[in-house]
Formats: structure tokens, sequence, C-alpha cells
């Protein structure tokens, strides 16, 4: 016998009483809309049980037996109905601005972006703005906003179908205050970065994110990072982070992130953990007992991922960051210096000593090319480094190079570097939540002028479809808890993360039979199938597999909103 979710166990008969007074008062509906007979799997883990969810305005009202009508009435019979699903690593800081509508995401029952993997939409300065604006690609757009807090207002004037928030950038905050080069703080440069951390938590900000194998943020040393998270902490935010090392160091890394946790008193979870390069694959079993032995201890650790063997980066991760430092413009005028190149070609070819070295961990027939900006080299997207340099007659470093100076950015690229078995067992971890760490994009427009990782537009589908219903991982269940609650429970985020009165409404109607990714890495831009209608709070997204053009997503603003300045 199924178990009553608590949830709905507990509401039930607040529901009922609900319903049944609406119903009485006449013919007027009740609801705006109500979500009739599906099976709901509330986000707490617990087994589905069938029943209806009403919507008013933009809450849940009622979960059980709804008596009272909608002015909109879904027939969800045979259909899985849950909270929306929360993308915990999403790139759709630039997609949102092209197109609101978020299709990749919303047609996998993404309800909310969060966004700030070590570098976040503000705070700016006048020099940042200008940088930035001059290295936008295909994606062209006014940078009109200063702060973490402005950015979340323009998108909300702009319009969004989903729900966005973010960390603040450890690397943003960084370069505002020392620029682009490998420096150190000043005492009083490390003050002034701790107060626009805490500016950013009192604008909404859920922590602290850093990434630390790229240039600049990779030059940020352990101390600065915890000065920066405990702000961050005093306001009830989080650190999150793509850390030092996923491959030949990635103990050590996650020895740091625990020390970081420690001492600045904030939880911290790990950006798309995995074990990177063949050489690393058997470092699962070590990497998770320290996480739990972290957790048994007290000091809350998680992580989320990918469902996929391959990441997406730029060719930056294959090239050592001394040669990065001073920004993208420094690092493209070394590369035209024969000196510069030939150390540079001898450091890609053997294991970063003091850098992550993803050319090594893949190989260059291992990395594909995905995104240029210069529309005399996007003919070459989609093909292998190797096959380029190939066609070049040039050796794989050498063309690398070659690259980044010609189309003058970091050349979008995806690595091989992950084991399939890893990927399952990571899959059921009870602490482990997900993250497409891509864009929400359109199979249309701008977005086909690249490549793209089709985790942009399968990751949460292939969770439900192939490691779900296919491979029988994790129940049902417990993928909604991990796409749902678990995550808004690790944000510290208020009424959303379940199927309960008052809660928002963010909800997905899907079917569990047909749920499937259908992007792959030859064709990307193809749409998840399975997910039928979405909800944003309270308002249609999606309806009967088709966007509705309906932009009702806010800002979701974390715990230190309005008190942390």
């Amino acid at each position: 016998m199924h178990r009553r979710s608590p949830f709905v166990a507990a509401l039930l008969a607040s529901s009922l009483l609900l319903s049944a007074s609406a119903g009485a008062r006449g013919a007027a509906p009740a609801y705006d809309v109500v979500i009739r007979g599906g099976t709901i799997y509330d986000g707490s883990g617990a087994a589905p049980v069938a029943g209806d969810i009403a919507l008013k305005g933009d809450r849940i009202v009622a979960v059980g037996t709804v008596a009272g009508s909608g002015r909109t009435e879904i027939d969800a019979k045979g259909m899985a109905v849950a909270p929306g699903f929360i993308n915990m690593l999403s790139w759709a800081t630039e997609s949102l601005i092209a197109d609101p509508r978020s299709l990749s995401d919303i047609r996998q029952g993404v309800t909310l972006e969060v966004m700030g993997e070590g570098w976040s939409m503000g705070p700016f300065n006048a020099t940042m703005k200008a940088q930035e604006t001059e290295r936008q690609g295909d994606i062209k757009y006014d940078i009109s906003w200063t702060t973490l807090g402005d950015y979340f207002a323009y998108l909300e004037k702009r319009g969004i179908a989903p729900n966005v928030a973010s960390f603040v950038g450890a690397a943003t905050v960084r370069v505002h205050e020392l620029g682009e080069g490998d420096v150190d703080p000043t005492p009083e440069q490390l003050a002034r970065m701790r107060a626009l951390v805490r500016q950013a938590m009192d604008e909404g900000a859920l922590g602290v994110g850093s990434s630390l194998i790229y240039a600049p943020g990779s030059y940020a040393e352990t101390d600065e990072l915890v000065a920066l998270t405990s702000e961050a902490a005093r306001c009830g935010g989080m650190y999150i982070s793509h850390m030092r090392s996923e491959g030949d160091r990635l103990e050590e890394a996650v020895d740091e992130l625990i020390a970081i946790a420690r001492r600045s008193g904030a939880p911290a979870e790990i950006y798309h953990l995995k074990m990177a390069g063949r050489a690393n694959w058997d470092k699962f079993a070590p990497v998770v007992a320290k996480i739990e032995a972290a957790r048994a201890a007290g000091t809350r650790i998680t992580a989320d991922m990918y469902t996929y063997t391959a990441g997406a980066t730029g060719l930056d991760a294959a090239m050592p960051t001394w040669v990065q430092a001073g920004g993208l413009e420094a690092w493209i005028e070394r590369l035209k210096d024969p000196a510069i190149r030939a150390r540079v070609a001898a450091e890609m070819k053997k294991p970063g000593s003091d850098w992550e070295n993803l050319y090594i961990g893949a190989g260059a027939d291992k990395m594909i090319l995905t995104g240029f900006k210069n529309d005399a080299l996007k003919p070459l997207t989609g093909k292998t480094l190797a096959e380029v340099a190939a066609m070049r007659g040039k050796s794989p470093e050498e063309t690398a190079m070659d690259l980044v100076v010609e189309d003058g950015s970091r050349v979008g690229t995806v690595y091989f570097l992950m084991s399939e078995d890893n990927v399952r067992r990571q899959v059921q971890l009870p602490w482990m939540s997900f993250g497409s760490d891509a864009a929400s994009q359109a199979a249309e427009g701008v977005f086909l002028k690249s490549g793209a990782h089709p985790r942009t537009y399968g990751n949460f589908a292939r969770l439900l479809g192939r490691y779900v219903r296919d491979e029988k991982l994790i129940p049902l269940e417990e993928a909604v808890r991990r796409l749902t609650s678990l995550p808004a429970g690790n944000l510290n985020l208020q009424d959303r993360g379940a199927l309960r009165p008052g809660y928002f409404g963010d909800v997905v109607i899907f079917d569990p039979a047909t749920v499937a990714d259908r992007a792959t890495f030859e064709n990307p831009h193809q749409y998840a199938t399975g997910v039928r209608d979405v909800f944003v709070n309270g308002t249609a997204v999606l309806r009967g597999g088709d966007p509705t053009g309906a932009t009702p997503g806010k800002a979701v603003r974390g715990s230190g909103w309005k008190r942390c300045s």
C-alpha cells in the first residue's frame, strides 16, 4: 500500500472543505485552474496519490479532491503532476534576453533557473560593462543594469517565462575590485569585495558561487573565498562551487570546499560533481566518503550533476591559466608570441601541475567545437579539434591556439571526460540534485548559429526517461524530490518546491511513459518530449506541449533579501 504524502495527508481535509464551500457559492468558478485526476508527486519523496490541484492567482490553494470548478479545467488522468523543476546550474543569463520563452527548459518542466557559477550579471562597473559588451557572441544586448538586483528588475520588466535566481559570482566581485590579473587583494580591497557580497545578498542573491578552474576565478585563494562566503553566511546564504579540480586533484578540491564551508559557517554545494579523466574514474568512492563524513559531522554538503559523460566549456580549459592573466584580450595577444605559444603547447601535452588540463583529460579526438563568434569559423561547428587540426595540417595544440586568436573568444568546446558507470552511481545519491550547466534556448533563430551540448535540451528529461523509467535507478517520486524540494530546501527558498496549499503555482504535468531526451551531440537542437503542461506562478507557459508566450516569471530572492545591507 502506498503511504500518503505528509503534505497531502495533512492538508486533504482543509482542501475538501475549501472546495465544497467554493462550489456551494454558485456558478462563478472558485479557482483559476483545476488540474483533475492526475497522479500527484508532491515533491516530498513519498509515494504518489491520485487527486486534483487547484490554482488561484499565483498560488496553489487546494490539493486533494477539489469540488469547486476552475475557469480552466485540465484533465491529467494518466499523467504525473509535480512541482516545477529547479535547474541548479543555469546559464540562461543571456538566452532569456534573446528569447524569454526558455523553451529548451520549459519543455522539460523547469520553472526556476538558478544562475551564478562563478560569474553573475552584477555587480558591474563601467570597465566590466564595456568588456562584457565587446565580448558578446551571437546574442547582442545593451547592459543597462549595474547590480545583480538591477539585473533581476531588468528581466522582470522585460518579461520571462521561468523564474530566475542567482548566486553572486566570486569572480565577478574579484574583477570589480582587482581586474582580471593574478593578484591578491589588499585588506582594503577585500573589505570592498565583502561589501559587494553583502549588497548582492541584500538584493536577493542566494550566496556566493565560484568557478575555480577558470581565470580569473582560479586566482582566488582559499582565505579570500572564506571571507566572501562568510558575508553570505551571515545573510543565510550558501557557497556553491565549480571546484579547483574535478580530475587529478579532485579529493584535495573537495577538502577545500568542505574547509570553506566549515570556516565560513555556510552550507556548500559542489557544482556538477564528476570524476573527470579516465585516470580519475575510481575516485567516486573516496569523494563520496568525504562528503558523507562532513555531512555526518554537521556540515551540510550537497552536489548537483548533469546526466551526460561529456562536459562543455571553452578552450581556455585546455590551456594554463598563467597565459590568460589579464583577461581575454591579453590572452589572445600572448598567443601571437611564438615563444609563448611553444611554452603553452608544451604544457598542454602534460597534466597541469597547478591548473585543470581538460585537453589531457579528454584528448583532441574527444573535443567537439560548438561555439564560434566569427562567422568564417562557424562551418567548423560540430567537428573535433583533431579533425580541424588535420584539415589545417597543424598539431591540435597549435590549432587550439589559432582558433582562440581567430575567433576572439574562448571557443565553446565539449569534452568527453566521464564514466557512464559513475553517472549512474551519482544519480542514486540522496543529496544529489540536477543542473543543465547550459543556456535555456530555442531550436530556432539566433541559437542555431552555434552548436550546443545536448544537456541544453535534455538534462532533466534524460533523468526521468533513461535513468528512472528505463534503468530504474531510483523511483520516480525520489527523482521528483531531487528536482524540487531538495534544491528548494538547500537554497532556503520559501513556498517553492512542493505541491502544497499556499505554495507558488509552479506545476509540471508530464507523461512518465514517454518523457525522454531527443538531443544528441550530432543534432543537439531537439526538444525533449513527454512534458505536456507547465505553470509558472499559476500561469500556463506550456499547454498541450505548445508554448503559450506568457511571461509570468519572477526573480526568486534569497533569505538575505532586504536585511543584509
